[in-house]
């Protein structure tokens, strides 16, 4: 194919992505044209489900638009979006409530999120056909550091994790999906991310070490492991933790 030149500047936290040089600035890129854009974009390193808007000559432009010799393109992020009087075609539909599948990566990521009562689908041996099968069919958010990952066509809903540790991993995406206004502590569990209910102290009693079977009142099970949970001496750790992520990252007023 013939090689034309167009020029691309990228927006807020798409820089993550870029090198130094071409970061925040216009630069010149060599095109092959008749290429769709999504391509020539993820072939720089920035994964299409990070981003929200994308500009080709001032105008709306959607995935498949096909480069040509002298455009000029603005890639905008997901997150924080601006205001700039058009329509994007990129940005896919909003989620009413967010719920996430994590790589194998990010276990304790996904034990932080569960213990704030946020669905957070984990296991240790998903490959990467399915982890992006499981996000594209159930619409949760694929959270990974592997922006390959994300580039896989049929993921929709993305997001490329910032930080690499866990606690601050966590207060990442409160931020980023304003999850404290979702958060319902410890009705999860940790382990398997079933829902816990509640059950009565008399029918575990067989099950429950001394100490906490003379100790405890309360008592809940989760409903798919079948694993039972009650506040040790654990929980006031916990609690003091998920106030402490929660107070630092408030919800943000609609």
């Amino acid at each position: 194919m013939d090689m034309a030149a167009g020029t691309f500047l990228f927006y807020g936290i798409l820089n993550d992505f870029l090198p130094a040089q071409q970061r925040a600035v216009d630069f010149s890129q060599s095109i092959s044209q008749r290429v769709a854009v999504k391509d020539v974009i993820e072939s720089l390193g920035v994964p299409h489900p990070e981003i929200g808007l994308l500009l080709a000559n001032g105008q709306s432009i959607d995935f498949t638009y096909l480069v040509q010799a002298g455009d000029s393109f603005q890639v905008y992020p997901l997150f924080d979006l601006p205001t700039v009087g058009v329509t994007s075609l990129v940005q896919p539909p909003a989620l009413a409530t967010y719920q996430f599948v994590l790589d194998t990566h990010l276990g304790r990521l996904a034990t932080y999120l569960r213990m704030l009562g946020i669905d957070a689908l984990y296991r240790n041996d998903y490959t990467d056909p399915e982890l992006a099968q499981i996000s594209s069919t159930t619409n949760r958010v694929l959270l990974t550091r592997d922006r390959e990952l994300l580039m896989r066509s049929n993921v929709t809903y993305g997001y490329y994790v910032r930080n690499t540790n866990p606690k601050q991993q966590l207060s990442e995406l409160v931020t980023r999906y304003n999850l404290a206004d979702q958060a319902s502590p410890f009705q999860r569990c940790l382990v398997c991310n079933g829902l816990l209910m509640p059950i009565a102290k008399e029918t575990v009693l067989e099950q429950l070490p001394p100490l906490v079977r003379d100790g405890q009142q309360r008592f809940w099970r989760c409903e798919s492991c079948g694993r039972l949970y009650w506040k040790g001496t654990h929980f006031q750790r916990m609690q003091a933790f998920i106030q402490e992520v929660l107070h630092t990252n408030p919800p943000v007023q609609r």
